[in-house]
């Protein structure tokens, strides 16, 4: 009897850790490397954030933006954890999961640009992978890139199509300048 007390015991305290993982979601990833890929007709600028070591420890190097005025650009962003050999592409796992991720792009001022989504999750809410940078005049300041995090609670899903729910896997300020 002492026996199936404790079996049971464990049984229900088995149960509710799972459970408890499945209210507090997945953990973030770790995010070394970030690429933005600029492409306007056959000209492609790339820019890049690398904290190869994570958080603490060197600080990070993050390429200024420099883009053409009123140009339409295909926006391709790309995450990678470089801390592993070989790299793990992560951009890979947003777009598998993308009823739990959402790229938010926002520029400093509207007279820097404007972003639009491309593509969509199973849901028809925007992921952010891909989308469209349309530059405006000539102006400098800052273009945010936040890959947020948006898991389920409690069984019914959190993303919505707004930056509010979930948490930031990353959140990084590029320099820009638009001349």
């Amino acid at each position: 009897m002492k026996n199936l007390g404790i079996f049971v015991l464990s049984v229900v305290l088995g149960l509710s850790a799972c459970k408890k993982e499945d209210e507090i979601g997945e953990e973030n990833e770790l995010i070394t490397t970030v690429k933005l890929n600029f492409k306007n007709g056959n000209e492609t600028r790339s820019f890049a954030y690398k904290d190869l070591d994570g958080d603490g420890g060197m600080a990070p190097t993050v390429e200024k933006i420099n883009l053409k005025p009123n140009t339409s650009y295909d926006l391709s962003v790309e995450f990678l954890d470089e801390s592993k050999t070989p790299a793990l592409n992560i951009t890979e796992e947003v777009k598998e999961e993308g009823d739990e991720h959402l790229v938010v792009i926002t520029p400093s001022s509207t007279t820097i640009g404007t972003y639009t989504y491309a593509d969509k999750d199973v849901n028809l809410l925007p992921i952010g992978l891909m989308g469209k940078f349309t530059s405006k005049s000539a102006a400098a300041g800052s273009l945010k890139i936040q890959l947020r995090h948006q898991p389920p609670i409690n069984g019914k899903k959190s993303k919505d199509g707004t930056a509010a729910p979930g948490s930031d896997d990353i959140n990084i300020d590029f320099q820009i300048e638009v001349k």
